[in-house]
């Protein structure tokens, strides 16, 4: 081929290649991050665009009865056609707020929400949406039972309540936490029942609340006749030695990866009783995912038969090196010994969510109960079960021992309800789960037993 060809045939790809630089591209997408089927007063719907090379403008309106209210628009100052002077950003996400309040004029009823976007390219390629919605501003109704509600601090308690058709959502709300309630069977319709917790750290003062939301987020709340024993939990000193935290912060480190050695023993020692001890009690709230909306279990819980109780729930840790203050944390269950390696036995009947080492606790069983509720089983040696297992109230799970952040042999048992932990105490009571529970329910005993 002779140079001038060369030449040419260069010269030709060059405009191909620069007409598909500037001309080329498609046509944006636009999506919801999270389905919205209906605003409210004040609803926050978040958009997902994604546009080659990035987005030039965005509009977000509400559309009803031929009216149309801007609840978005977004412009780039300086529309760069050329793309090679453009940056290239292909997704965006934008945060609206969209309501009555916003749009005094909106109406309970249907109406529209419409998305448009547009390239930042030359041809300026836009994508339009519509999404047929509810405008919804009144908040379901809730009513309580009038039964007083006894509760302990750092326990359990469980509350009866209806709520309208329209709710989707509803539970009990105590502080920052948020204890979903589940259908009440035999309670007639919209029926709803939940057991919650008020936990060993929230204010006494904190007042209990049920709430109820919609599809909107519209949320109803109401009170009901509670009477609050709050409790003093136990403070304790622990003197730490090098022997002791070599030993828990290097099976520690070399198991959960999660935290290199920085090779100061302390700092170690300190990371693992601060930091991976939050992302474990993270992973264990998460656990209440995986519930089971139905009663697994009929029997009062058991304590681990014989054992001796060395530390209780919500014991305050304070930790000294050297004579000096170095950290303080709370133990959130009950430490539980007997001798090395002893069988450690299902507390209930139930199915097992999480069978695996977790930091601090070490080789650690959970096993759901139903309904949020889940007990915790530390420390342990060996692990003789695994998740999915269906278990039965005093099978064998595993055996003690000294895993994770442990100074000897003992079962570390926790229980939690929707992922906050409590007092166990509560539950290896008969009278009380007679009590607190089974005596709320239609029939006076667990439904399904």
């Amino acid at each position: 081929m002779s140079l001038k060809r060369v030449v040419m045939l260069l010269i030709l790809l060059g405009i191909t290649s620069a007409t598909a630089w500037i001309f080329g591209g498609e046509v944006p997408t636009i999506q919801l991050a999270e389905p919205v089927k209906a605003i409210g007063m004040a609803t926050a719907i978040r958009v997902r665009v994604d546009a080659d090379p990035s987005v030039r403008s965005f509009r977000a309106t509400v559309e009803q009865g031929g009216q149309s209210f801007v609840a978005l628009l977004e412009r780039q100052r300086i529309v760069r056609r050329w793309r090679i002077l453009r940056p290239h950003q292909p997704e965006r996400f934008y945060l609206i707020e969209a309501g009555r309040r916003a749009f005094p004029q909106l109406k309970d009823g249907p109406a529209k929400l419409v998305l448009e976007a547009q390239t930042d390219d030359w041809r300026g390629r836009s994508a339009t949406v519509a999404i047929d919605l509810a405008v919804k501003t009144t908040p379901p109704s809730i009513t309580t039972d009038s039964g007083q509600h006894y509760i302990n601090q750092g326990g359990s308690e469980m509350a009866v309540f209806q709520v309208s058709a329209d709710a989707t959502d509803a539970g009990v709300r105590v502080g920052v936490h948020e204890f979903g309630a589940w259908v009440l069977a035999g309670g007639g319709s919209g029926a709803r029942f939940a057991i919650f917790a008020f936990p060993y750290d929230v204010k006494p003062d904190t007042v209990p609340v049920l709430f109820a939301r919609d599809v909107a987020g519209n949320e109803a709340t109401a009170t009901f006749p509670y009477k609050l024993f709050p409790k003093k939990f136990r403070s304790r000193e622990i003197e730490l030695t090098d022997d002791f935290m070599k030993k828990v912060t290097s099976e520690i480190l070399a198991k959960t990866k999660e935290i290199p050695p920085s090779g100061d023993l302390l700092k170690d020692f300190l990371a693992v009783n601060r930091t991976l001890r939050q992302e474990n009690n993270i992973v264990l709230a998460e656990l209440r995912l995986k519930t089971q909306p139905r009663f697994l279990w009929s029997k009062p819980f058991r304590q681990l038969t014989d054992s001796k109780v060395e530390a209780q729930f919500a014991d305050h840790r304070l930790y000294r090196y050297k004579k000096e203050k170095v950290d303080e944390q709370d133990h959130l269950g009950f430490d539980l010994a007997i001798t090395a390696n002893v069988a450690v036995v299902a507390a209930n009947d139930g199915q097992v969510v999480h069978a695996d080492y977790l930091g601090i606790y070490g080789n650690c069983i959970v096993i759901d109960h139903g309904y949020g509720l889940q007990s915790i089983y530390g420390h342990l040696s060996s692990i003789g079960v695994k998740a999915g297992d269906n278990v039965k109230q005093g099978q064998e799970i595993g055996r003690s021992g000294a895993t994770g952040l442990a100074g000897g042999d003992h079962l570390h048992f926790g229980m939690q309800v929707d992922g906050v932990q409590v007092n166990p105490v509560e539950w290896w009571d008969a009278h009380w789960i007679r009590d607190r529970i089974e005596k709320k329910f239609p029939d006076q005993r667990l439904p399904g037993t």
